[in-house]
């Protein structure tokens, strides 16, 4: 989830209804891939690389539908999210893949000094990767200015299209990312594997304290968020609350915390 809410974040931050749902498809999909390159006997690295290009070209297809062709992103993604999905249901008929090597479990389910290894090596290299990308280079910057006012990002020779064609694409490469932590974690592909997870991605990264109308916000606010919702999550599930009830309450808190934002925004401006 944290990877997801990283990419989704970038792009919620850069403005103009900026937001993508298809990322839990992205993740469903590529986890597919993933198996199927394994099954066929490309190997472990060989099976990584083919994924985290699948994702690189898939979160591209999403950036060209809305920087190119104009499409709003809500539906150029709800969009894709559909067709990633049965995608990925007919490559496998919705059977799971497994017979992954037992080795790969390393990254999904072992520890090393009591912190999980795909929280080790794998989410905080990318957060502070992604902090760094916001909060400390010009290609931020382009970013923030972005989301604040479209028009006078233009005005600054900024390209904001290619600028969310390279937004909707590192999301999509998160999401391949996040989908091999996702068949470790259950050794097996599963073509629903990412299902929910939009929703997740969404909730925190709002509740970080991005703006929904995008140029406000920081990533810092959201690994703090990503921590809520994980907290908030696993309650639940030990509490054995069902899965779709658990989705009704951070539907609920997504809402609750933007109605709060805009108030406070009102306020302000009163």
């Amino acid at each position: 989830m944290a990877l997801l809410t990283f990419g989704e974040a970038l792009i919620i931050l850069a403005g103009k209804g900026g937001i993508d749902i298809s990322v839990g498809s992205m993740l469903s999909l590529a986890g597919v891939i993933f198996g199927l390159a394994m099954s066929n006997g490309l190997g472990m690295f060989g099976s990584v690389v083919i994924v985290i290009f699948s994702g690189l070209i898939l979160g591209a297809i999403n950036g060209i539908l809305v920087s190119y062709i104009g499409l709003p992103p809500m539906i150029a993604t709800l969009g894709t999210s559909y067709a990633y999905s049965s995608l990925a249901l007919y490559l496998t008929g919705g059977v799971p893949i497994s017979g992954f090597p037992e080795g790969f479990s390393v990254l999904g389910q072992e520890n090393t000094l009591g912190i999980p290894n795909q929280v080790l090596f794998v989410v905080v290299p990318i957060a502070i990767l992604t902090y760094l990308l916001a909060s400390k280079t010009s290609f931020g910057r382009k970013i923030y200015l972005a989301g604040t006012n479209d028009e006078a990002a233009k005005l600054a020779t900024i390209n904001t299209r290619k600028l969310r064609l390279y937004l909707f694409t590192y999301s999509g490469i998160l999401s391949s990312i996040a989908a091999i932590i996702m068949c470790s974690w259950l050794m097996t592909a599963k073509a629903d594997a990412g299902n929910g997870l939009e929703m997740k991605a969404i909730t925190a990264a709002v509740l970080g304290g991005i703006s929904i109308k995008g140029g406000e916000g920081n990533i810092s606010g959201v690994i703090l968020a990503i921590l809520i919702i994980t907290i908030i999550s696993s309650g639940l599930q030990i509490a054995n609350i069902n899965a779709i009830l658990e989705l009704s309450i951070l539907g609920i808190v997504l809402v609750a915390v933007v109605a709060i934002d805009n108030k406070f925004k009102k306020r302000i401006k009163a």
